[in-house]
């Protein structure tokens, strides 16, 4: 095989597990972000989004000889605009070396041949941020981010062996994906450390109802992969960037039920799930036979039952399908499904879980049991996120430091993004909500009835639930479950 050498300031396809590989450029990191260890890897700044991530080696191919091929194999207006961004960086790199070229044949006539300079260059910040134009950026942004400038020629000696993008292997370690707080959703590229390969959306019309933290991710990553997607949210203005990324909407959940071939929803709690359903324009006066009603949203089995009856009665096919994970993962296209129901739902909606998700489970018997199942998933993360919070204030009030707490417990048996994650967020003061409050503390209140109805004792999950339910009389319903912390320190 052959072998490529790639160096800062290069070109790149960088490969995001089993997302399209997207056109990137090679740029030195920032100084507090280590690179990750053992990692043959690059920091890539992508084209048309705002991203960054480390990449490892064989995930990168260079940009030039291999843009035809990618551009045939992957479609999406995203997509296109992050390729126009790339040629619109070129133009504008084409014409800057020009200029340097003309100026330095003049000023080298009659000079001895210098020794090789390390080159400065400026990243164009617009490309990276959509591909504008010095005439958009000046009607759009009147005040543009101050450019970055890189040294190139700082890191060498990583080699790439070309391959085919077929047969990539697949990335078994998490990319850093380094984030800018935007203040809106963005449909870019995400980071998935799941099964490598492209994914054939399914021809079936979707329909999406509720855009909350969990729903946005999932829509975007559903678009990103070529479905056609039908949305709805309670705060119609919430549709507007899916809408721009290609997504169609709808005006009441009836509406997109009767235009969709299968139908998801994600909302808060079991009344908002029931009053979707059978609400006015809601679900039920939309469903026909042979129309998909897949239930994402984390309710009680009582709640599933009773809608799983209705649609079917209808004449409609039912599946319940909750997820675990958190916004981020939801983004990452890295969730877990959990389903139960009608088995050949579960097969239609393959390609759509494939976009959404790492992994899906199906789990046999009757429509509630995938409930049941997620209810106690969240019990369990509940109660560890409180526990954690609780040894992080005994730590304080013993006088030992916080932060080497972390250190040796993310050295240890429990070692976990999720522990790493949320401490760090504590340590921070950073509550900014990943998985709300409010609904963990919800989820473990409908576990402690679960338990109740089959007379199991849950007195972890009660005890935990007390802390929770402090933390919300503190106003913290609306900040990350890891604001749970803040019930031990008031």
């Amino acid at each position: 095989m052959a072998t490529v050498h790639l160096r800062i300031g290069d070109l790149v396809w960088g490969k995001l597990g089993r997302y399209p590989p997207w056109p990137g450029k090679i740029v030195s990191p920032p100084k507090d972000l280590k690179k990750p260890r053992g990692k043959k890897c690059f920091f890539v700044k992508f084209f048309g989004t705002e991203d960054h991530a480390w990449i490892k080696v064989e995930q990168l191919k260079p940009y030039h000889p291999h843009k035809e091929e990618m551009i045939k194999i992957n479609k999406g207006k995203r997509f296109q605009q992050a390729v126009d961004a790339v040629e619109e960086y070129l133009k504008k790199a084409k014409g800057k070396d020009q200029t340097h070229s003309d100026d330095k044949s003049k000023s080298d006539k009659g000079r001895k041949a210098a020794k090789p300079m390390k080159i400065i260059e400026e990243d164009d910040e617009d490309a990276f941020k959509g591909g504008s134009s010095d005439k958009e950026q000046t009607d759009s942004d009147p005040e543009p981010s101050s450019v970055r400038r890189l040294v190139a020629g700082t890191v060498s000696g990583f080699k790439w062996e070309s391959s085919p993008a077929s047969s990539m292997e697949p990335i078994t370690k998490r990319l850093k994906i380094i984030e800018e707080d935007t203040g809106s959703t963005s449909i870019q590229a995400a980071d998935s450390t799941a099964i490598n390969g492209s994914i054939t959306p399914t021809d079936k019309r979707i329909g999406f109802l509720g855009l909350g933290l969990m729903g946005s991710g999932v829509v975007s990553n559903l678009l990103k992969m070529g479905h056609v997607v039908t949305v709805w949210n309670r705060t119609a203005e919430k549709c507007d960037l899916f809408i721009q990324e290609g997504a169609r909407l709808g005006r009441t959940p009836a509406e997109v039920v009767s235009m969709c071939d299968i139908t998801f929803s994600c909302v808060s709690d079991p009344k908002a799930a029931r009053d979707l359903v059978l609400g006015p324009s809601g679900v039920l006066q939309g469903i026909r036979p042979g129309k998909c009603y897949v239930e994402m949203s984390t309710v009680d089995p009582e709640t599933i039952t009773e809608l799983a009856q209705v649609i079917t009665s209808r004449g409609g096919r039912f599946l319940e399908a909750p997820v675990s994970g958190s916004q981020q993962l939801s983004n990452d296209g890295m969730l877990v499904i959990v389903a139960a129901g009608d088995r050949s739902v579960y097969e239609d909606c393959s390609s759509c879980f494939q976009a959404m998700g790492k992994t899906s489970f199906f789990i046999a018997g009757e429509a509630g049991n995938a409930a049941r199942m997620m209810l106690i998933l969240n019990m369990v993360q509940g109660s560890f996120m409180a526990t954690i919070a609780e040894g992080l204030t005994l730590a304080q009030a013993t006088g030992q430091s916080q932060q080497t707490f972390l250190d040796i417990l993310c050295q240890g048996q429990m070692a976990s993004t999720f522990v790493d994650q949320k401490c760090q967020n504590i340590l921070q003061g950073n509550f900014k909500p990943d998985y709300y409050l409010k609904h963990i503390q919800k989820d473990l209140r409908l576990a402690i009835s679960m338990g109740d109805s089959v007379n199991h004792p849950t007195p972890m999950a009660a005890a935990a639930n007390e802390v929770y339910k402090r933390a919300k009389a503190l106003d913290q319903s609306d900040n990350d479950m890891s604001a749970v912390y803040r019930a031990y320190i008031h």
